[in-house]
């Protein structure tokens, strides 16, 4: 099987949009994550943030991101849109999978989640493009986000920008952008088990 370079493939979507603006929404696990895409992808698109992770461990981490997100989106000028916590339906998701090893079945269920809920939104209000920052981390597996997202992109009818968002130094070029803003940079995912792991 050929390997993708979804890079690359971002970057041919982006050349047939012949300098038209389009409206992206972009899923974002977290303010230091979104900084290389948004950098990246402003002058292609008019970007609207958007902070759903059900997945994150408790309220007071969920509403630091969130804040984190919302401040990054001023420094920017780009829109921020947040959905409520829905903590209950992340756990419904991954009922059974508690003790997979990071990265496994519970991960993928979780990245269902999120991107389904965004290819939703994506529809429901009319942007032409959805994309994630769940790549940027050299954590993540591109071809399952990519996969799924491309699933379901299919499933609402909506465009799904492909990315891998740490090639090109994205990741380095994170970790700059989040000291140059003073972001709030967690050491784990978001989820109780991904903080687990990262405390053992």
């Amino acid at each position: 099987m050929n390997k993708i370079n979804y890079d690359l493939a971002m970057q041919e979507i982006i050349k047939g949009l012949n300098g038209r603006k389009q409206r992206l929404l972009m899923h974002v696990c977290c303010a230091p994550c979104a900084t290389t895409c948004i950098e990246r992808l402003m002058g292609f698109f008019d970007i609207t943030l958007y902070f759903y992770n059900p997945n994150i461990d408790g309220e007071e981490e969920f509403s630091l991101r969130e804040a984190e997100v919302k401040r990054l989106a001023k420094e920017f000028k780009v829109n921020v849109v947040t959905a409520p916590f829905e903590k209950d339906r992340f756990y419904q998701t991954v009922k059974g999978l508690e003790d997979l090893k990071e990265g496994g079945a519970r991960c993928e269920r979780c990245f269902e989640l999120r991107l389904a809920e965004t290819a939703k939104f994506c529809k429901q209000n009319g942007f032409d493009f959805f994309a994630t920052s769940l790549t940027l981390s050299p954590l993540k597996n591109a071809f399952l986000i990519n996969k799924i997202g491309c699933d379901v992109a299919e499933k609402f009818g909506v465009g799904y920008l492909q990315s891998d968002f740490k090639k090109r130094n994205g990741y380095l070029r994170s970790i700059e952008l989040s000291k140059e803003y003073g972001l709030y940079r967690q050491n784990y995912c978001g989820c109780e088990f991904s903080k687990n792991k990262t405390a053992n």
